[in-house]
């Protein structure tokens, strides 16, 4: 059971004014535009106060107040979507036309509704754009659905999204699977960059990200290598807070959540700020999150705790022309993993993680050149890890750092091109293994250029690019006697590309279908690992006789939206040479015990569907359904790929008014009786559950608050 509060203040916690008399003087005197107007209720023509504006492409936003007034400064001339969204309504958005020094005020009324269309995307795509406008299949989930779903983990809030799936060995190690495929080919971002942890590399390593003070969360299903490179194969998730603010507010606002949960005596507390000082934006976030042991009806699943903290800083001077600035987080994860699965470790093991991470941004959202804006990030990550036994003895420790730089400069219309993007990428790893295991260090360079377009002609949005990737990974010791091979320097490089396209048949009714080619590098670990994975219960052995990953995806889905409906279906295919795998050995290391799993590969074929549908059949009730399916084999002799998630899918009930809401869910999975050939992995009968929330929702010191309750079990 879990219970959420959610509040938001539109002052500084302390109580202190911040004056907004600064946000008109700078844009009275500056090269730019602006957009005001009052937000109303379609039904009552009262004022709106809480309600999220947004610019669609570029980071400006604003919270309507107490009067249902907002105002989007630094705005620059050109054509601009402006999204209005707020629980329990239906999403609005109005097209503008600026010009320099110029003011715009809109008046907008907004209807109730239990549908919720997705809000702006901006993940693997040429421009930002609405969710239900995206080239292949995506998610967006935010605000006040974000609240209702939230979890220990990321991958635990989007666990009920088309095509995802939870795998894990604990509560705090649930990593997502998207489409049948987890670990290293599903890659993580916080705001757009890479998080520089270890968690794709084993199942006990948990991500470094806490979904607490997220402001939304972007799913890509499928390939979406173009961007983003190698680790995007299976698909990408983007957690988007805006560590490095983009957008000075008029006034100070904040959000403050408290999360707590029955099943393991738990508790989390989260919040977040944002403010203004002159031409500086300033944000700071911090929550920490603590649990017991899992408490099952057959008992206490020792060794199963959590605890986690975080905290970050950040600042940018914002100006007309974009933003420069830089943000710190700390994260600190302390958790369990439960024992007795192997026998050497019947009371478990203790995992300690820790990171810091600075991401710097210069953001230009003026013309440069040819270029409508032009984006910089740089993100250098300190992970460390270690494992513990009994009496705190380290059996396993890893360390790495990480920097990064991303160029990405947008464009709109090149010729026949409607919008597109072009960009690189450089990056360096140091990697390191200590405690029991022999992997030499090791350190990668990598650099990508890709080029991405799109093209509307008529009904239809057709978008294609390039993408070239080139890696190195060199160890630190190639004399290292491990019984794997010749370790030595390996180089890798690959050719990516896609092509998409959106059709609107109906203005309520698209279609689209997409092919992409990507691919994935083996890691560190994969290529010279060799001795006892503590935690995860294994002795890893590498292969640095491994080839690349290179996937074939298709998809084919249809996109449904109405003032009263929305879904959509799709099916897809995946075809993977040389998939990666840890294949059991049957063999069992003679020191620590543990069963040897050695790194192999073989060509893989992934296919299924997804179906996701909501309807208002009356008002203010709404029925939602998500179905998902993968059956995943590997090429030629049709065995079963390994942890590959059954049949699962779900049908919610909710009543919905804007200042309540109660619900249940029944969900539901099959059996997976085609399990691989390795005895961890057994085969698992069908299973449903019901689950039931309720949530009210009220407006206090010009924003929306929210208490929601959810029984789940």
């Amino acid at each position: 059971m879990t219970v959420l509060v959610r509040y938001l203040v539109p002052a500084l916690l302390c109580g202190m004014a911040v004056q907004p008399a600064w946000g008109r003087d700078l844009n009275a005197t500056a090269d730019s535009a602006v957009v005001e107007g009052i937000v109303y209720d379609a039904v009552t023509s009262h004022p709106l106060p809480g309600a999220i504006v947004r610019v669609v492409g570029l980071a400006r936003q604003d919270i309507t107040h107490e009067n249902g007034e907002f105002h989007l400064l630094n705005l620059p001339a050109g054509r601009h979507t402006v999204l209005f969204e707020r629980p329990g309504y239906r999403r609005e958005t109005r097209v503008v036309e600026l010009e320099r020094r110029q003011t715009v005020e809109l008046q907008v009324e907004m209807r109730p509704s239990v549908i919720a269309l997705p809000g702006i995307m901006v993940t693997g795509a040429a421009r930002a754009g609405l969710g239900d406008q995206a080239v292949r299949p995506a998610n967006v989930v935010s605000g006040q659905e974000l609240t209702r779903k939230l979890d220990v983990t990321i991958a635990s809030t989007l666990q009920h999204e088309p095509g995802l799936a939870v795998t894990s060995i604990g509560p705090a190690t649930g990593r997502p699977v998207i489409r049948g495929l987890g670990g290293d080919r599903v890659l993580v971002l916080e705001d757009g960059t890479r998080t520089g942890d270890l968690s794709a590399a084993s199942p006990d390593h948990a991500l470094t990200v806490d979904p607490v003070n997220a402001q939304r969360v972007e799913v890509v299903r499928g390939p979406a290598a173009l961007l983003y490179g190698s680790n995007a194969i299976g698909g990408v998730i983007n957690v988007i807070r805006e560590e490095v603010p983009a957008t000075l507010p008029e006034r100070a606002s904040g959000i403050l959540s408290a999360q707590g949960q029955s099943v393991n005596a738990g508790g989390t507390a989260g919040g977040s700020i944002l403010f203004g000082a002159g031409s500086l934006a300033l944000r700071g976030d911090a929550s920490y999150r603590n649990a017991g042991d899992l408490r099952t009806p057959e008992g206490t699943l020792a060794n199963t705790g959590l605890r986690t903290y975080s905290v970050s800083a950040g600042a940018s001077r914002v100006g007309p022309r974009g933003h420069l600035g830089a943000s710190y987080r700390y994260y600190d994860n302390s958790y369990g993993i439960p024992g007795g699965f192997v026998g050497s470790h019947p009371e478990g093991v203790d995992v300690e993680v820790r990171r810091h991470s600075v991401l710097a941004q210069a953001h230009i959202v003026r013309p440069v050149g040819p270029f409508s804006g032009i984006e910089l990030d740089g993100r250098y990550t300190n992970y460390y890890h270690r494992e513990l036994e009994a009496a705190d003895i380290v059996g396993t420790e890893f360390g790495m750092l990480t920097a990064s730089a991303d160029l990405l400069a947008r464009h709109t219309r090149w010729g026949p091109f409607s919008g597109g993007a072009l960009g690189g990428r450089l990056g360096w790893q140091d990697y390191a293994a200590g405690g029991g295991t022999e992997t030499p260090p090791s350190q990668e360079w990598s650099a990508a250029v890709f080029l991405l377009e799109e093209l509307d002609v008529g009904r239809a949005r057709i978008q294609g690019g390039v993408r070239l990737d080139w890696s190195r990974i060199v160890p630190g010791d190639t004399t290292t006697e491990l019984d794997i091979g010749v370790v030595r320097t390996r180089t890798f490089g690959s050719f990516s590309a896609s092509l998409g396209a959106l059709y609107a048949l109906t203005p309520y009714l698209s279609a689209g279908a997409s092919i992409g080619r990507a691919f994935r590098t083996p890691d560190t670990g994969e290529l010279f690992s060799q001795g006892p994975h503590l935690a995860a219960y294994s002795f890893e052995v590498g292969n640095p006789d491994l080839s690349p990953e290179t996937g074939m995806g298709l998809d084919a889905f249809l996109r449904l939206h109405g003032d009263r409906y929305s879904g959509e279906l799709a099916v897809f295919r995946n075809d993977i040479d040389n998939f990666i795998y840890y294949r059991e050995t049957g063999g069992t290391d003679p020191v620590s015990g543990l069963p040897i799993y050695q790194a192999a590969s073989s060509d893989a074929v992934l296919d299924g569907f997804e179906l996701s549908g909501s309807v208002e059949p009356l008002r203010n009730l709404g029925l939602t359904t998500v179905v998902s399916y993968v059956r995943g084999s590997e090429t030629g002799n049709g065995r079963p790929l390994p942890m590959i998630p059954p049949l699962h899918g779900l049908v919610t009930a909710r009543y919905e008014r804007p200042g309540y809401f109660v619900g249940g869910t029944w969900r539901a999975v099959a059996a997976q009786n085609r399990v691989a050939a390795h005895d961890f992995e057994p085969t698992t009968p069908g299973h449903h559950l019901l689950d039931a929330e309720a949530g009210i929702r009220w407006v206090a010191l010009g924003r929306v608050q929210s208490l929601t309750f959810r029984p789940e079990n």
